[in-house]
């Protein structure tokens, strides 16, 4: 039997195209400039797991669905509080740097280079505003960009998937999902589709149970497999793309 033939590409965007963490940095250190590395880590931390233990929270059904606005307006208080910063004003502008993520050195070229051949599209669970503005600011450029908001939930829940299999009009097979995290593919997977993995700094690797079609160091080894058809060596599942 013949390879399925790739119609699109999916994108995660928070740490497969934008470095999510240096971003948030960098607002933590504009709202407190005195913190050294060390606090602004243990305050990085404290940002992280609010925004994964809210969304989990509401992925079990233990909360109501908030957007990505509202869990990081609440992680930005939780660091001003931390910090003994009580200014509206600082919160809100800390919030926003959810929005200013620089682009990981490869991403605006190997997006560009892979939206020649296929349609692409952003999958995040990003609100819609957010996605609008970390796309302009780190200039991601794509061809449809879709928020888990329209689903009302986050990923790995199916909806979220099924956002792009219904805007692509192809099956599920037929679209391969890019991510840096295992995690984010497992549930691609989960829902069909065809899945790579590129490895980021901020990552979720996958482990010696996962089985994803192919993987990569970064965009332009991804664009350079998928053009040939093959991974480098043929040790992974091969993908035949279209003419």
């Amino acid at each position: 039997m013949s390879e399925p033939e790739i119609d699109a590409i999916v994108f995660d965007v928070l740490g497969t195209l934008v470095d999510e963490p240096a971003g948030i940095r960098a607002g933590i250190r504009e709202l407190d400039p005195s913190l050294d590395d060390t606090r602004v880590e243990q305050l990085l931390a404290l940002w992280q797991e609010h925004i994964e233990r809210e969304q989990r929270r509401i992925l079990d059904g233990a909360r109501p669905y908030r957007p990505s606005d509202v869990l990081d307006l609440e992680a930005a208080r939780l660091v001003a509080d931390a910090v003994g910063v009580d200014d509206p004003t600082a919160m809100a502008t800390l919030a926003l740097s959810g929005r200013r993520l620089p682009p990981w050195p490869d991403t605006v070229a190997g997006l560009a280079r892979l939206a020649e051949r296929f349609p692409t599209i952003g999958l995040s669970n990003a609100s819609r505003t957010a996605l609008l503005g970390l796309n302009a600011h780190a200039g991601l450029r794509w061809h449809q960009a879709l928020s888990a908001e329209d689903a009302r939930t986050y990923k790995p829940d199916p909806a979220v998937y099924q956002l792009a299999v219904t805007v692509s009009g192809r099956p599920p097979e037929r679209l391969l999902m890019v991510a840096a995290h295992a995690w984010d593919l497992r549930g691609a997977q989960s829902a069909g589709l065809r899945t790579a993995y590129v490895a980021r700094p901020v990552g979720d690797p996958p482990t010696s149970s996962d089985g994803f079609d192919l993987h990569a160091a970064d965009l332009a080894g991804l664009a350079d497999q998928i053009a040939h058809g093959r991974p480098p060596g043929g040790q992974l599942t091969s993908l035949r793309t279209r003419s």
